[in-house]
């Protein structure tokens, strides 16, 4: 390895070394939570992952209530108010929106699904249709259920 990489790599364990000989990291991988995040490093690279994704939202969300809070103590109540009913207002529409657009989804997969069922129905039967007459025999009505209460209900 060229000297700059071996370099790095001394840097590099440096760093994790004083990151393990912290105290506080010492007493968190010997809790529970954190031997179990020892046995399983896929859920603490996802745990590592949710929190870094979600460090920018909640923190634009800390900025929105601090600086309402702000607003609020100066005396700017009003605008406190409007900011909540225009949030209000854009989260109605939104989900108005999100529901017609389950309703479409909804009714679009409802119509695939009948009009599926109604292909592979008239295929078996297209298909049954053909053996009877590839066997030389005419196609038979069979019997439906109701022919066959009225039938039981002769014998009887």
């Amino acid at each position: 390895m060229s000297k700059e990489m071996q370099e790095l790599q001394k840097q590099w364990h440096s760093v994790v070394q004083s990151i393990h000989s912290n105290s506080n990291v010492v007493a968190f991988m010997n809790s529970r939570v954190g031997q179990y995040l020892d046995d399983h490093p896929f859920v603490a690279l996802s745990l590592l992952m949710f929190i870094a994704v979600s460090a920018i939202p909640v923190a634009f969300f800390l900025i929105f209530v601090v600086t309402t809070a702000i607003m609020a103590c100066i005396g700017v109540i009003v605008m406190e108010g409007v900011v909540i009913a225009v949030g209000g207002i854009a989260l109605l529409c939104v989900l108005c929106g999100l529901g017609a657009l389950s309703l479409g989804v909804s009714g679009v997969l409802s119509v695939c699904y009948i009009v599926l069922s109604s292909l592979v129905n008239y295929w078996y039967a297209s298909r049954g249709q053909m053996k009877q007459e590839v066997n030389g025999s005419l196609p038979q009505k069979s019997p439906s259920v109701l022919d066959l209460s009225a039938n039981n209900g002769k014998n009887e």
